[in-house]
């Protein structure tokens, strides 16, 4: 534990039917130097007496409680975690995903040999049981990335996932998760870091492969939970304010921006977002208009069909 290089965070929520997986997947990582920080949110089940094999059989797992001084949430959690955090790196995994042997030794890797903030890597998803074969780690592509991909970066293309990345801790000492939101709270982050002057690589291979189920937030947020829809309009709030204050926020992202709140059909969001907006007037009155016809226009085109 005199070697902590990486600090791998787990926050998790009555997941023992899941995280003893993720464990073994992270005790098969080729790069030794790590501790893995398990947060418990308030969980009720079996969690603990699940995973108390590995914490007592390899010291560099350990188990905590959120405490009290951090909201119940991802967030809190993911924070709390953060501060006791040893390494020089984080980064963050699920409590019901499969991490890539070779994940962590790729992206030291590419922190060894470049002057870098953090380095992305790609995931991919999968249902049901894991079969446990694993693609090649060898890197395709490097890419650089920084503020002149914040866009990129709000809407999504550049797939900057909660635990797609390992960051230098550094990353972290004015910049942690909004504790207020319940879903899109690494959205939300993200930019904001990147906004702040740090940059990275994204590289193009697969380290890492998310679980799709239904008790997910991601799945939650798609079965329309409001607590989570609700999460997502603070966090179209926040991004929008944070860009604007630092003079990124672009026409494009602004319509971005805009297209989600027609998205998750917020008509408070939509109005936030124009009055603050540097659209003209006559823009504003074309999108509320557009707006309220929008249902109308799909109804006739699906009639059409």
């Amino acid at each position: 534990m005199n070697n902590i290089k990486v600090s791998i965070i787990i926050a998790t929520y009555n997941r023992g039917h899941f995280i003893f997986e993720t464990l073994k997947s992270i005790v098969n990582q080729s790069f030794k130097e790590f501790e893995c920080i398990i947060v418990d949110d308030g969980g009720t089940d079996n969690t603990f007496e699940v995973i108390k094999p590995i914490l007592d059989s390899d010291s560099r797992f350990s188990f905590h409680r959120r405490p009290s001084s951090h909201k119940k949430g991802l967030p809190g959690t993911r924070n709390y975690g953060i501060s006791i955090a040893k390494g020089e790196y984080v980064i963050f995994f699920d409590d019901d995903d499969i991490i890539h042997p070779e994940n962590l030794q790729t992206c030291v890797n590419e922190f060894k040999n470049s002057e870098i903030d953090f380095c992305k890597y790609d995931k991919k998803a999968f249902f049901g049981e894991f079969d446990y074969v694993f693609e090649n780690a060898l890197i395709k592509n490097r890419t650089k990335f920084d503020v002149k991909n914040i866009q990129s970066l709000v809407d999504n293309s550049a797939m900057f996932a909660s635990c797609v990345v390992m960051w230098k801790k550094e990353c972290f000492l004015n910049n942690l998760f909004n504790e207020n939101l319940m879903y899109a709270e690494e959205w939300e982050l993200y930019p904001r870091i990147i906004s702040n002057g740090f940059s990275g690589i994204t590289i193009d291979t697969t380290l890492y492969y998310n679980r799709k189920h239904d008790e997910s937030n991601t799945g939650q947020f798609w079965s329309f939970d409001s607590v989570r829809r609700n999460s997502k309009n603070e966090a179209v709030k926040l991004v929008f304010n944070n860009l604007k204050k630092k003079d990124l926020l672009t026409f494009s992202i602004t319509s971005y921006l805009v297209s989600l709140a027609f998205f998750l059909k917020e008509k408070s969001l939509l109005d936030y977002i124009l009055s603050k907006s540097d659209f003209t007037v006559f823009r504003k009155m074309y999108i509320k208009l557009k707006y309220y016809i929008y249902p109308f226009v799909k109804v006739i085109k699906r009639k059409l069909k």
